[in-house]
């Protein structure tokens, strides 16, 4: 098989690294490339789902990748405390290259600089050209001045404490702890008796969040929970795009005809920043392909993002109501109010299923925001007019 038959990915993380994972299953024959500018596949993330995200035949082939399955989760606000009987589960960066590792051998490569990217040839910095049938670009999120972002700003540490923690279940949000220029809580998932991963998280409106702050934050949440630290095992960081309003043609039309994926792609949950459901579907829908050439790969995986896009415009609004109505430090009473309705309408709004009774049901009543400021931010919908609010 010539070069001109593979599949090249460009970024080794959760999208692509699925997609190579589905082919190597389901099509062997196929020579699949995946170049990664970092030292090893995935990076250093924990990716979490719901189990209603995925049908039982997407949890059968992704079973092996999942570090930690829980039987439900809690969430606190300072007024609402709650247990969910959602399954949930945690998949390891480390696990998931092990497993990229394994299927793919030497056609994983890491630590590479891509220089430029075009459908069918990949230039790398060390003057190398590949060329394949098609390339995607899966290389995380970029800006793009078509788009209008809040953003989800994020540090966590796996902690291995000096005695059992006592956490049963993963706390999604903890919203006791005190606020600041935006919605904060405290996530916490426990991986075994001894170790559990703490995150402190913020939805603000800067991009570029002071990271010392957050690892303090995350010292003293254990303090305060009596957590001896022993060892702290890892640390992860990031800042996800929370999407607000945006014009989809044009933010497409951007990366030329180049296919995209994952968050390049603007495939994730705009409101939760969730993208393992969205990397599972389009890793199902190539894997299905009769032909991978450059024109059929790009079709595919532009009409997946433009599906997630229409059926994601009742979140984008709800995320202006939540960055753009109110004072930041009151975000949380959004959340909270939320997370009084019924369970089944939570699970459906995780899944990306929102129905219209859901919509109508999380709208109704008096907001837990100033009533003239949500209206006038559920008819924002220029991303330009937005960037340019005060």
């Amino acid at each position: 098989m010539s070069a001109r038959d593979e599949l090249i990915l460009v970024g080794a993380g959760l999208a692509n690294g699925l997609i190579a994972l589905r082919l190597r299953a389901l099509r062997p024959e196929l020579r699949v490339r995946v170049l990664e500018r970092g030292p090893a596949a995935g990076g250093n993330h924990t990716w979490s789902f719901h189990d209603a995200d995925l049908t039982p035949a997407q949890h059968a082939w992704i079973a092996p990748l999942v570090h930690r399955r829980w039987p439900g989760y809690r969430v606190r606000f300072p007024q609402r405390q709650r247990h969910l009987a959602t399954g949930y589960a945690s998949i390891l960066s480390e696990t998931f290259a092990a497993h990229l590792q394994q299927a793919l051998g030497e056609t994983l490569e890491c630590g590479v600089d891509v220089h430029r990217v075009t459908p069918t040839r990949v230039e790398r910095a060390d003057g190398r050209v590949l060329e394949a049938a098609a390339v995607v670009d899966g290389r995380g999120a970029r800006a793009s001045r078509h788009m209008a972002l809040g953003h989800q700003a994020f540090l966590g540490r796996v902690l291995r404490t000096a005695r059992p923690h006592g956490v049963a279940l993963p706390l999604i949000m903890d919203a006791t702890v005190p606020q600041g220029d935006g919605y904060r809580f405290v996530y916490v998932l426990p991986f075994s008796d001894d170790t559990l991963l703490v995150e402190d998280t913020h939805y603000v409106d800067d991009d570029r969040p002071d990271f010392e702050r957050l690892g303090r934050h995350v010292a003293d949440y254990a303090r305060e929970h009596g957590w001896e630290i022993a060892e702290v095992l890892r640390e992860e960081r990031g800042v996800l795009p929370i999407t607000l309003a945006g014009d989809f043609e044009a933010f497409w039309a951007e990366g030329g005809d180049v296919p995209r994926s994952g968050l390049a792609a603007g495939l994730f949950h705009p409101t939760t920043g969730y993208s393992l459901p969205h990397a599972v579907r389009l890793a199902d829908r190539l894997a299905q392909m009769p032909s991978l050439d450059a024109a059929s790969v790009l079709a595919a995986t532009r009409a997946e993002a433009e599906s997630a896009w229409r059926a994601h415009g009742f979140y984008r609004l709800l995320n202006r109501m939540l960055f753009l109505a109110g004072r930041p430090q009151d975000r949380w009473r959004v959340m909270q109010r939320f997370y009084g309705l019924p369970e089944a309408l939570i699970t459906r709004f995780y899944a990306g299923r929102t129905t219209w009774p859901d919509r109508l049901r999380i709208l109704a009543g008096k907001p837990p925001v100033p009533v003239g400021e949500a209206l006038r931010a559920m008819r924002m919908t220029d991303a330009a007019h937005i960037r340019t609010h005060p």
